[in-house]
């Protein structure tokens, strides 16, 4: 049975991962930051099958230690603080986590795994967001990166030095460079769940507005359960390389809000927004779209859920949330 070991796995991707891994025959392994963390409690009822351990990626030891007990075949560092708005605010913890903590988790599988008789698959989670202030239209594996927030040049430093180790120590070291990817376990501070949420509860009279910033930014936006089987996929080939993963696609923020809408019978959609320039970016990223044909051709990896699928989705489970909660019937 192959074991996997997963950081961030009580995020939207680890839970989707989680998921997939399970379903593949490995046992699963999760690494949870503090022992009163709530979603704790969650990740018990929701993934019994996962082996939930200690670990911090501020803490060099304490990934040593894990690596020690899970003693994975295969390793996906997938946590961060991994808002983007709120890197602006925690510039310095998003560094130090989402950039040197990738960092420290590579040194703990060169410690723990790195030898030739005992290699560990590693699984860096990079970002579209790299890009930033993009140099070319779409973006592949050979665009410069222009960051344009905290958490982006955070994302370039864990990409540049997964290359390094690589490079330098023959690790078995993959990144995914991830565009946009959404889905109902996305959190409701990310704009797609904070549409769509939205949409449902002012559809249910439980809220009169929402507040956002641009609405035209761009964004390629695919979904989360398809894009974990392309990290899964990146650390079965003989090599390890990068990847660019994105549908081709671009929609703007408007687009978004205005199918979710239109799911729940909400065709006037303008009359329920409010923009706040306190939403607005202090540096935008006005177009994000991938090109993923790399994927395509080494890792027969396609996008399979539509963006317009992918809004529905996320409606639909919405409204059924908000419903339940709050004891209501959901409308015809």
């Amino acid at each position: 049975m192959p074991r996997a070991l997963i950081t961030g796995v009580t995020g939207q991707d680890g839970q989707h991962l989680a998921h997939l891994l399970h379903e593949k025959g490995y046992e699963v392994f999760g690494v949870v930051k503090g022992q009163n963390n709530p979603k704790l409690e969650m990740m018990r009822d929701e993934f019994p099958f996962v082996e939930i351990l200690p670990g911090d990626l501020a803490d060099l030891p304490s990934l040593v230690k894990a690596l020690e007990v899970a003693q994975p075949d295969e390793v996906y560092n997938l946590a961060a603080i991994s808002f983007v708005a709120l890197s602006w605010n925690q510039a310095e913890l998003t560094s130090n986590l989402t950039g040197t903590g990738v960092l420290r988790m590579l040194e703990a599988v060169r410690m723990v795994g790195g030898a030739e008789n005992n290699p560990i698959r590693f699984y860096q989670a990079s970002s579209s967001e790299m890009f930033g202030k993009v140099r070319e239209i779409p973006q592949s594996e050979k665009t410069p990166f222009h960051p344009r927030s905290p958490y982006g040049c955070a994302k370039v430093f864990g990409h540049h030095i997964t290359v390094n180790y690589r490079e330098s120590y023959g690790l078995y070291a993959c990144s995914g460079i991830l565009f946009n990817h959404e889905g109902p376990r996305r959190g409701v501070e990310f704009v797609t769940r904070k549409v769509t949420n939205a949409a449902a509860r002012i559809r249910l009279g439980l809220q009169d507005e929402l507040v956002m910033g641009n609405l035209d930014a761009k964004r390629d936006w695919g979904y989360a359960g398809d894009y974990v089987k392309a990290m899964w996929l990146m650390l079965q080939q003989p090599e390890a390389d990068d990847y660019v993963i994105a549908t081709g696609e671009t929609h703007t923020i408007g687009e978004l809000v205005q199918l979710a809408f239109a799911e729940v019978g909400l065709d006037d959609w303008k009359k329920y927004i409010r923009q706040d320039p306190k939403f607005f970016r202090p540096a935008e990223v006005d177009l994000l779209i991938g090109d993923a044909s790399k994927a395509r051709e080494k890792l027969g990896w396609e996008p399979e859920v539509t963006f317009a699928e992918l809004v529905k989705m996320m409606v639909a489970h919405d409204l059924q949330r908000e419903a339940t909660k709050a004891g209501l019937a959901i409308p015809s």
